[in-house]
């Protein structure tokens, strides 16, 4: 049987929009399946790359960004024009930077002839893309919409703020708009909707859900994307069935990484290789996430993003796709003296030489005392002997172990009868109270013998006997010992029922109390 692939059927599809006009319109969207799913559906439209220019020369581009347009950056007409005719942009985005209050603060009439500039220039779909200030982008980019009416601009960010003058400017002249919300799917539907309710076709609209350079921001937008993707696709959402747009390049390139200086960070490589990857990777994450348009700025990004979206729609082998063409004088990285001192240490060599690392401790911390017994010790030194001296002595000695012929004396309250007139509960008693003093005795020469084995020589972790188990084993032997005690006892006691008593000469004189005890103890120790 053949390998059939499972797939995944869609309720939904993405509008096709078309930018720009005459026969350099450029079609967006029209996807039926997820981003490169293309056993599931058609994908009639591959992602475009939109090149941006400034309306003013960068001033804090670095080098490597520099560098390839080093001699047009002070013309946008002639730049917009090299990226088209020399790198290939399918889209041009004119950043209107200089409107900016907080940099040249240029107004609408100034922004209008930069516009007209870059259209007389370029043939291609032109986009433009205000500073995200409220106020001064309403100003401005509902000139540009009035006076560039009929040229189907791409017009952005349109945002809740200032959807109602922009937008009405746009869908009044014929233009697109960017509908823009910050990193939220429920808002980019709302910015859709609201544009839609002001009269704005949807096939007018592409969404902006506001891109991040790397780390968090590119996780969130990326999230965000799939999301929107998934509803417009699966669930048939028709207010997020709509081309996406990331203006990438002015994120990427804003990061600490891309502008470091090699003297600030070395273990971090070529700066100029390394911004430019971070570029391409970055655009190769949101064309997975579902991007129709991105926006580039370094031409070697472009071109190894170009080869990625041909091989993967396409098909084709990588191996012909050049590397980085640098622009840059090469930078040497001496990484081997950055690099830390290797361990050379040997593993199975450590492991050997451990246990007799460990053993010669234990060796050296033998108390030569306990070698020699305590009473020769004190023979032998009696002079020297200091004070603090005396405890640790008295624990090297052995305790001596408790007399079982003299215990102590019972309560009065439990002291039995003597001879045949003995009853059981006496003996019970008796019995009882024994074999708590045998138990006290035994603990406590346990106990000594265990103080005097510590000082004289500490026994290792896996020798030492768990305490709870050691009573437990006390206690039942204790239990047996008594059980055979009381057999014994029983069956003394019947033989000794058809004897006549013996003679104690209880007649002449009352025994006394210790007598009772003893005469009791022999009779527990089979004596009697």
């Amino acid at each position: 049987m053949g390998f059939e692939m499972v797939k995944e059927k869609y309720t939904g599809g993405i509008r096709e929009v078309v930018l720009g006009k005459g026969d350099q319109a450029v079609k967006v969207g029209g996807e039926g399946c997820l981003p490169f799913y293309q056993f599931e559906g058609d994908i009639p439209n591959k992602p475009k790359i939109a090149m941006e220019i400034w309306d003013m020369e960068p001033p804090e581009w670095p080098d490597a960004a520099k560098v390839p347009f080093q001699d047009v950056l002070g013309d946008p007409g002639a730049w917009a024009k090299k990226c088209v005719s020399e790198y290939g942009a399918d889209m041009i985005v004119l950043q209107l930077k200089a409107t900016d209050p907080n940099e040249k603060d240029v107004g609408a009439a100034e922004a209008v002839k930069t516009v007209k500039t870059v259209l007389e220039a370029i043939e291609v779909p032109l986009i433009i893309w205000g500073t995200a200030n409220v106020d001064k982008d309403a100003e401005v980019l509902k000139k540009i919409a009035e006076d560039c009416q009929g040229d189907n601009l791409v017009i952005g960010p349109v945002e809740d703020a200032n959807h109602k003058s922009i937008g009405a400017a746009i869908m009044g002249f014929g233009h697109t708009a960017i509908a823009s919300s910050p990193i939220d799917i429920n808002l980019a539907k709302q910015i859709n909707i609201l544009l839609e309710n002001l009269g704005l076709s949807m096939d007018k609209m592409i969404i902006d859900p506001t891109t991040g350079g790397l780390g968090y921001g590119m996780e969130y937008s990326y999230s965000v994307m799939e999301r929107i993707k998934l509803a417009a696709m699966t669930f048939g959402d028709d207010k997020l069935q709509l081309p996406i747009i990331n203006n990438l390049a002015n994120e990427v390139w804003k990061c600490k990484e891309a502008k470091q200086p090699l003297e600030e960070d070395q273990t971090l490589g070529d700066p100029e290789r390394r911004a430019i990857m971070m570029e391409a990777v970055g655009a190769v994450s949101y064309l997975m996430a579902g991007s129709n348009i991105l926006i580039m700025r370094h031409p070697e990004a472009v071109r190894m993003t170009r080869s990625f979206i041909d091989l993967i729609t396409d098909g084709g082998s990588a191996e012909k796709v050049a590397g980085i063409r640098k622009m840059l004088p090469d930078v040497e990285v001496d990484y081997a003296a950055l690099a830390p001192e290797p361990d050379l240490t040997i593993k199975e060599e450590a492991k050997k030489t451990a246990p007799a690392q460990k053993a010669a401790p234990k060796e050296e911390k033998k108390p030569e005392a306990a070698k020699e017994p305590p009473k020769e010790k004190e023979a032998a030194e009696p002079a020297k002997a200091e004070p603090s001296a005396a405890p640790e002595s008295a624990k090297e000695a052995p305790k001596p172990e408790p007399a079982k012929e003299e215990p102590k004396p019972a309560a009065p309250s439990a002291a039995p009868s003597v001879g045949p007139a003995l009853g059981a509960e006496e003996l019970k008693a008796i019995i009882r109270d024994t074999v708590k003093e045998v138990v006290t005795a035994m603990k406590e020469e346990d106990k000594a013998k265990a103080e005097a084995k510590k000082e004289a020589k500490p026994e290792p972790e896996e020798a030492k006997e768990d305490p709870a188990k050691k009573e437990a084993a006390v206690a039942a032997k204790l239990e047996a010992d008594a059980k055979e005690i009381r057999s014994s006892y029983e069956k003394k006691r019947a033989g000794r029922a058809a004897e006549p008593a013996p003679d104690l000469g209880l007649d002449k004189k009352q025994p006394e109390k210790t007598d009772k005890m003893i005469f009791g103890l022999d009779l527990i120790h089979k004596r009697a």
